[in-house]
C-alpha cells in the first residue's frame, strides 16, 4: 500500500554561506516496492561538509543535486516492505537515499549492517564513510611510519578525530591536532588522547604549530584547506605527506581564494600533496572493518556524535556543521 515520505529538497543554489531558506521541506507518496527494490524507514541521516558541494551546479566527483529534488546522503533504518528475497522487513540496513523518512531503494544499493557489537549509527560514523576516509588517509594516500609526527585540522570532527587516534594505532609518535574553541581542544586532548592541539580561533596556526611540533611533522591530513594547509607546508620534514581530504574553509568562497604561498617549500622537503576521495578505496574496506572494528571492541578507538532530532531539523543540522558547531560525526535521528 502507497505511503507518504517527508522529504528535504534543495529550494535554491547557495551563493556563499547555504541558509534555512535553500531548503524546502515536501511530501511525496512512495510506491510499494517492485522486483530489486525494498522501502526502508530511515532512523539515522548523515549531515556531511562534501554536501555544501553537491549544492553547486559546478562540475565535482559528485553530481549536483538537483533543485526542486530531495538531497541525498547516507542513512541507516529498517526494512518495512521487501521486493528483493535478499531483504526482509525488520532488518537493518545501509543505503544513500537520506534527508527522507521513507526511502524506496535499490536492493543493490542497500547494505545489511550487524549492530549487535556497536550502535546501528556507528555505521555512518567511525565504522562508515568519515572512519574509511580517515584510514584510507593514512595507510594509502599519505602513509604513516613508524615514529612520524602526524598533523590534522578539524580533530574534533568525525573524519580529524579518527585520523589521529588510527595513527597512533598505525605507529605515529606524535598526533597534534587543530579544533576551534577550548571545548574542543580539550576533548582531542582529554578524550581522544591527542598529544597536544592548537586553538585556530586563539591565533595564527603557523606559530601555535612550531609550539606544538617544534621539529616539523611528517604527515598532515587536510580537512580545512587555507591557513592550515600553508602551515602544514611550512612545518614539513624531508619526504613529508599531505593528503587533501576536504577544504571546509573554502567551501563558501564566493571569488578564488589564494592558494599557499609557499609550495617552494616542497622542493626542499621533497614533499607530496595527494587529493583522496574514499570512494577510490573501497578495497580498503575488509582490512578497515578488521582493524578498526577490533579498535573500538578493546577501547583502543573513541568516537562522539551530536544528534539532532527530526527531519525538520536537519537543514539546521547542515548549518551548524559547516559552522563547526558539533562535536563528532553529525548526525538527525529521525526515528525509532
Amino acid at each position: 500500500m502507497p505511503q507518504i515520505s517527508r522529504e528535504i529538497r534543495l529550494a535554491a543554489r547557495p551563493h556563499g554561506a547555504p541558509t534555512l531558506d535553500d531548503f524546502a521541506l515536501a511530501e511525496v507518496e512512495l510506491p510499494d516496492p517492485a522486483a530489486g527494490q525494498v522501502v526502508v524507514r530511515n532512523r539515522w541521516i548523515s549531515v556531511d561538509p562534501y554536501m555544501r558541494g553537491r549544492m553547486s551546479e559546478a562540475a565535482s566527483y559528485a553530481a549536483p543535486y538537483e533543485v526542486g529534488k530531495a538531497m541525498l546522503g547516507g542513512a541507516v533504518g529498517e526494512v518495512v516492505a521487501s521486493g528483493d528475497e535478499r531483504f526482509a522487513p525488520g532488518d537493518v540496513v545501509l543505503h544513500g537515499l537520506g534527508w527522507r523518512d521513507l526511502a524506496l531503494v535499490p536492493a543493490d544499493h542497500a547494505v545489511a549492517i550487524d549492530a549487535s557489537r556497536v550502535p546501528e549509527q556507528a555505521y555512518l560514523g567511525i565504522l562508515g564513510m568519515p572512519g574509511l576516509t580517515a584510514y584510507a588517509g593514512l595507510v594509502e594516500v599519505a602513509p604513516v611510519r613508524e615514529g612520524d609526527v602526524v598533523f590534522v585540522s578539524a580533530a574534533a570532527g568525525a573524519v580529524g578525530s579518527a585520523v589521529g587516534q588510527i595513527a597512533r594505532q598505525l605507529g605515529a609518535s606524535r598526533v597534534i591536532g587543530s579544533a576551534g574553541g577550548p571545548e574542543k581542544v580539550r576533548h582531542v586532548v582529554e578524550d581522544l588522547g591527542f598529544d597536544g592541539a592548537l586553538d585556530y580561533r586563539r591565533g595564527k596556526v603557523r606559530r601555535q604549530l612550531r609550539e606544538l611540533a617544534p621539529d616539523g611533522i611528517d604527515v598532515y591530513f587536510d580537512n580545512v584547506g587555507g591557513e592550515h594547509l600553508e602551515a602544514a607546508i611550512g612545518a614539513l620534514r624531508l619526504h613529508g605527506r599531505i593528503a587533501i581530504c576536504g577544504m571546509i574553509s573554502q567551501y563558501n568562497a564566493t571569488e578564488p581564494p589564494p592558494g599557499p604561498r609557499n609550495l617552494i617549500r616542497l622542493i626542499q622537503t621533497r614533499g607530496t600533496i595527494r587529493g583522496m576521495l574514499v570512494s577510490d578505496h573501497d578495497h580498503l574496506r575488509a582490512p578497515f572493518v578488521r582493524d578498526v572494528g577490533g579498535w573500538l571492541a578493546d577501547g583502543r578507538l573513541r568516537y562522539r556524535e551530536t544528534v539532532v532530532e527530526g527531519l525538520d531539523a536537519a537543514p539546521q543540522a547542515f548549518l551548524d556543521l559547516l559552522d563547526g558547531r558539533n562535536v563528532g560525526k553529525m548526525l538527525v535521528r529521525i526515528g525509532e
